[in-house]
């Protein structure tokens, strides 16, 4: 069982998608990005300085030749060179890393190594995500299952039946996280997902969800997240429903 505090929760601003709060474009003036040239060699160095230079530099460039040495680098002996290995990957996400970034997830001691690979998970789009994601939503650390609530998201990109899967685990995550923002976080991808489904008991179910939390959730931040979800999903009952409860002060 991992250490419910070893690592805090993060704040998102849930009107964007939360996969992408590692960008912060308006924070200060882009500095010049590392040239791939020198940064490639760097990934291989013997000097963890040299090497954590490098893994950090490809957090921001997409370099598909820096992909093997990425996932080599996700074993690393040094967390700080492994969380960074896995923002390398999420930026240059390949199927070669799918398979490396699930083992690491499912092995890697470290909480915040978990978060980066999470991440890079939710950028692969790929079916074989689904279940890790699944897993970690349920059973790891706040912070972990708050992006892992975020990277499902991809499943509207995946299949129908990866949105299917989805769907029961994300509606538990929104009922029972003790955690609020990861509440908050599944009441969003729930909303995107909604967005893609056909109309069935499937998208009513989760619809269903939507309005329940923001008809009961304590938390009146996830009140507010369902409401933005109900609202950008733009089914009429749902919004007739959400105007109803407003409108009778039942909230």
């Amino acid at each position: 069982m991992y250490d419910k505090d070893d690592i805090s929760v993060l704040e998102t601003n849930l009107d964007e998608n939360p996969l992408d709060s590692l960008d912060s474009p308006d924070a200060e003036p882009e500095a010049p990005r590392p040239d791939p040239e020198e940064m490639l060699p760097l990934l291989r160095s013997s000097d963890n300085q040299q090497r954590m230079l490098a893994t950090r530099a490809f957090c921001e460039l997409e370099e598909p030749r820096a992909i093997p040495d990425l996932i080599r680098l996700l074993t690393d002996a040094c967390p700080l060179i492994r969380v960074s290995a896995a923002y390398g990957l999420g930026r240059n996400p390949a199927e070669s890393a799918v398979e490396p970034l699930i083992d690491q997830l499912q092995h890697d001691w470290n909480g915040y190594v978990r978060k980066g690979v999470v991440w890079a998970l939710g950028n692969c789009r790929d079916r074989r995500t689904i279940q890790p994601l699944i897993h970690a939503l349920r059973t790891d650390i706040p912070a972990v299952r708050l992006w892992a609530a975020s990277a499902l998201a991809q499943v509207t990109s995946v299949s129908y039946e990866a949105m299917i899967a989805a769907v029961p685990p994300l509606i538990e995550g929104l009922r029972r996280d003790f955690v609020a923002a990861v509440r908050s976080n599944c009441a969003w991808t729930v909303g995107q997902i909604c967005r893609e489904l056909p109309s069935n008991v499937v998208y009513a179910t989760a619809l269903d969800a939507l309005i329940e939390a923001f008809a009961e959730d304590q938390d009146l931040g996830v009140r507010e997240d369902a409401r933005l979800a109900v609202l950008k999903v733009g089914d009429t009952r749902g919004l007739q429903v959400v105007e109803e409860i407003e409108r009778d002060g039942l909230i």
